[in-house]
């Protein structure tokens, strides 16, 4: 039984099937936003978000039975254990806020989709690498803040007129939100701060953010690289495994000839059948006499 469950649960018709209810839930959530749908529709999308509900309470308990211990070892079946959990909290009363929590359903596509679930995973491998790319940008933010807040806190207090402030505007200068503004306001009284806000694009934006992508781009090929190695050593391991039942085949099928015994009437040494007579030969015998 147990095994039957685990072929259903692995086929991909069933992922597909999940993909399915999944896309369906997250339209009908997005659907509850609207007034005129909710007034319309109430009932049928109440109907289906408790029903995908369902199916994904059923799924995890058939994952649970089928996987027993190996199911926590899993991540991926921990991030749906905990998205359906939030799923099935009381959303009466002051937990109500729980209710926009349910659109986090929508995220169990990366762990069904394997693409999505290698992009996630190569995220999570270049986080360490990413780490001294934070501790650099931090430093450097810091350093431009202090700069700034001290040259320019009194030509625009606005956007430099304490440290908290020039952080947040050099942060949103370097995602390139309205820089040229603020660097023209500046410059209205400062001519020569164009050479450090440059400096500080060139150095964020063009060189510290390029290294993040960097490092993704790295561990998605480490990745890819991984699974490539995988796939050809559980191949090889098919091969093998082919290749020993073959052989035990062939010993079978010869110890099976070497153990028939010889069918009746037969002999195994040849006996040797008389040469025909010429006719040549008995014509010439019969004329001589």
């Amino acid at each position: 039984m147990r095994e039957r469950v685990r072929a259903t649960l692995e086929a991909p018709r069933f992922q597909q099937v999940i993909i399915a209810v999944i896309v369906i839930n997250a339209a009908t959530l997005g659907l509850e936003t609207s007034a005129a749908a909710v007034e319309r529709y109430g009932t049928a999308l109440t109907v289906v978000d408790h029903l995908a509900l369902y199916i994904f309470v059923a799924e995890l308990a058939a994952k649970v039975y089928v996987y027993r211990r190996e199911f926590l070892r899993d991540p991926w079946n921990l991030f749906d254990s905990v998205i359906v959990a939030v799923s099935l909290l009381p959303t009466a009363g002051g937990l109500s806020v729980l209710r926009a929590l349910r659109i986090l359903r929508a995220l169990r596509l990366i762990s069904v989709v394997p693409s999505l679930r290698r992009v996630v995973t190569a995220l999570l491998t270049a986080v360490p690498g990413m780490t001294s790319i934070v501790l650099l940008l931090g430093l450097v933010l810091y350093v431009t803040a202090v700069m700034g807040t001290k040259l320019y806190h009194a030509t625009a207090p606005e956007y430099f007129g304490d440290l908290p402030t020039s952080l947040f505007t050099l942060f949103q200068m370097m995602t390139g939100d309205a820089w040229s503004d603020i660097t023209r306001e500046v410059m209205d009284e400062h001519p020569s701060a164009w050479v450090f806000f440059v400096l500080f694009m060139l150095v964020c934006t063009f060189v510290v953010l390029n290294l993040f992508i960097a490092v993704v781009v790295s561990a998605m090929e480490d990745e890819h690289a991984e699974e490539s190695v995988q796939a050809t050593q559980e191949l090889g391991v098919a091969v093998l495994a082919e290749l020993a039942a073959l052989r035990a085949e062939v010993r079978e099928l010869r110890e099976f000839q070497g153990r028939a015994p010889a069918a009746p009437g037969t002999d195994d040494r040849r006996t040797s059948a008389p040469a025909p007579r010429r006719r040549g030969s008995a014509r010439g015998r019969s004329s001589g006499g």
